[in-house]
Formats: C-alpha cells, sequence, structure tokens
C-alpha cells in the first residue's frame, strides 16, 4: 500500500459548495476510485489559503493512472470545474505534496 498526498485550489466563497458536492459524491465515481485502487481518500481544507490538501492509500497495483481517461471521472471534472482551479483538460490543478514525516 502507497500513500499519496497533493494539493488543490478551491475558488474563494466556494467553501459550502465544494462539500456538499462531495457529501453527494456520485456511488458510480467512488466506485471506480475504489476500483483504481484508491482507498481511505481524505481532503482536507486550508481556510487561510483555499488550498484543499487530499491524502488517500494506492494499492500496490493501483491503476489510478487510468482514471483521467474513465468518463465518470471527466463528468466530476466538468461539475467542478465552476468551484476549483482547473486545466485546459478541465481536471483539477494539482501538485503532488512530498512526503516530510510519517508515524504508524
Amino acid at each position: 500500500m502507497k500513500r499519496n498526498a497533493f494539493a488543490m485550489r478551491l475558488r474563494p466563497g466556494c467553501e459550502a459548495e465544494y462539500k456538499r458536492r462531495h457529501d453527494e459524491i456520485w456511488p458510480e465515481l467512488k466506485a471506480e476510485l475504489r476500483k483504481a485502487g484508491v482507498s481511505d481518500y481524505s481532503i482536507y481544507l486550508d481556510c487561510r489559503t483555499n488550498t484543499l490538501f487530499a491524502f488517500q492509500y494506492l494499492a500496490d497495483d493501483a491503476t489510478d493512472s487510468e482514471l483521467p481517461q474513465k468518463e465518470i471521472v471527466k463528468k466530476w471534472w466538468r461539475m467542478m470545474k465552476d468551484i476549483m482551479d482547473t486545466n485546459p483538460d478541465e481536471s483539477p490543478v494539482s501538485d503532488s505534496l512530498t512526503e516530510m514525516f510519517h508515524m504508524d
């Protein structure tokens, strides 16, 4: 199992809407994430900077690199692009985070 963390940017004033959409996340999207080997996925918000910090576990044989080609993922990105910084392909702008400390 691998740990993976990344940061994204939420547009100011969109905190409640972001939370609402994730509270109602589509079951088929969750199923696709699980199928790709993603588990224990959490996203935290730094309210001072509107930075979203995501953390997830990836199975050793995870296929998460294939997720951007899945139609359900593209549909989610289209829905989220009005409240997040996005790339030209509508995916969220995200930056990998380097693990500096871990304690089991």
